[in-house]
C-alpha cells in the first residue's frame, strides 16, 4: 500500500474500531469486555518490545501494571488527583522503576535476567500482599470514577470509559510503529539479534537495554492507571501469574513483532474467557497449555503458521504445474 493511501486507510480502522461495540451489539458486557481488551493489550505492548524487539524474556512486568494502578490509587484517593496527574503519577513512578530495574540487570541476559526479573515481582507480590500503607493483602478502594472536570467529562461505567481505552489503545500503537522505525527500535533489534555487530557498530548493548525498559515500563503502567478506574480498587491479585502469562501469551500466539499481534492475541484470550468460559481454573489451564504449544511447536505464532501453510501450498502448486502432461510435452518438444 502507497504511503499515500496508509495513513486514511488506518483512520477508516480507526473510526470502525471505535464504533466495533455499537457493531457488536452494544450491550454493557461487550462494552466491558472491549474496555478490557484495549487495557490488557497495552499492558501487553509493553512486555512486546522487551520480548520482541530485545529478545529478553522479562518476568516483572505485572510489577509495573500494579505499580500503575496503585500509584492512581494512592494519588486519586488520598491526594486526590484527577485522571491526568494520576496519570503524569504513574509515569514518573514508572521510569524510575525501569531505571532502578533496568541498572540492576544491566549486564545479565537471557536466563539469568528472567530468573532475576521473576525474583522481583515476587519481592514486589510479598510487599503489597503486607504493606499496610498501600492496603496489604485487603488493597485500596473507593478509587473515584474517571473524572476531568475542565473538559466536562466522567465515566462512571465501561460505556463511558471506552473512549477513553480506545484512545489509550491509539496511542499505543502509535507509540509501538515509532519506536520500531526509530534509532532505539533498531538498535534493539541488532542488539538483539548480534550483539557483538552492534557493539562494532558503536551501539553500547547495555545502554540500549536500559533505554527499552524505559519505553516499555510507561506503558505497561499506563494499562494500570486505566484498570484502576475500571476496577475502582486495587490490591495485590494484580501481581499474580495470571496476568503475566496473559502478556507472554498475547506476545507470542500470533507473532511477534506484528504490530496487531498482542492486540488480536489478547482479543482471542478474552474473548474466550468472556463468551466461552469453562470456569475460572479450566480457563487458567486453557490459557497455559496455549502459551506451551505456541512457544514448543509455533515459535512463529498463528501467523508463521499461516506463511508456512501457504508456503508449502505455492510449492505443492508449482510442483504439479512442472509435472503435469501439458508442461511435459512442452519440454519433450523443445
Amino acid at each position: 500500500m502507497s504511503s499515500a493511501l496508509k495513513w486514511p486507510a488506518a483512520a477508516i480502522l480507526a473510526v470502525a474500531g471505535f464504533f466495533a461495540p455499537v457493531l457488536l451489539g452494544g450491550s454493557p458486557a461487550v462494552y466491558a469486555a472491549l474496555v478490557l481488551i484495549a487495557i490488557f493489550a497495552v499492558m501487553s505492548y509493553g512486555l512486546d518490545s522487551i520480548v520482541s524487539d530485545l529478545g529478553e524474556v522479562s518476568l516483572a512486568h505485572t510489577v509495573f501494571f500494579a505499580l500503575g494502578a496503585y500509584v492512581t490509587a494512592l494519588l486519586s484517593v488520598r491526594l486526590e488527583f484527577n485522571p491526568l496527574g494520576t496519570l503524569a503519577g504513574t509515569i514518573v513512578a514508572a521510569l524510575i522503576a525501569a531505571g532502578l530495574l533496568g541498572l540492576i540487570t544491566l549486564r545479565l541476559r537471557e536466563f539469568v535476567f528472567s530468573l532475576v526479573t521473576y525474583a522481583v515481582a515476587v519481592v514486589a507480590l510479598t510487599v503489597a500482599s503486607n504493606w499496610e500503607f498501600i492496603g496489604g493483602s485487603d488493597g485500596l478502594r473507593g478509587i473515584p470514577a474517571f473524572e476531568i472536570g475542565w473538559l466536562g467529562f466522567r465515566a462512571v461505567g465501561d460505556v463511558e470509559l471506552w473512549p477513553v481505552a480506545f484512545l489509550l489503545l491509539l496511542a499505543t500503537l502509535y507509540l509501538m510503529r515509532a519506536f520500531r522505525r526509530s534509532r532505539l527500535g533498531q538498535a534493539a533489534i541488532m542488539v538483539h539479534l548480534n550483539p557483538r555487530l552492534a557493539t562494532m557498530s558503536g551501539i553500547d548493548p547495555q545502554r540500549t537495554r536500559v533505554q527499552v525498559f524505559l519505553f516499555s515500563a510507561p506503558i505497561t503502567a499506563a494499562a494500570g492507571w486505566l484498570y484502576a478506574y475500571q476496577r475502582a480498587y486495587v490490591s495485590a491479585d494484580l501481581l499474580e501469574t495470571y496476568f503475566l502469562i496473559l502478556m507472554l501469551t498475547a506476545v507470542v500466539v500470533i507473532g511477534r513483532r506484528l504490530l496487531l499481534g498482542p492486540l488480536i492475541g489478547v482479543a482471542l484470550i478474552l474473548a474466550q474467557e468472556k463468551f466461552w468460559s469453562f470456569g475460572g481454573y479450566v480457563d487458567r489451564i486453557i490459557l497455559g497449555s496455549l502459551l506451551i504449544l505456541v512457544l514448543a511447536y509455533l515459535p512463529g505464532g498463528l501467523f508463521g503458521l499461516v506463511q508456512t501453510l501457504a508456503e508449502a501450498r505455492r510449492r505443492v502448486a508449482a510442483r504439479s504445474r512442472s509435472t503435469s502432461p501439458h508442461t511435459t510435452a512442452r519440454k519433450a518438444d523443445a
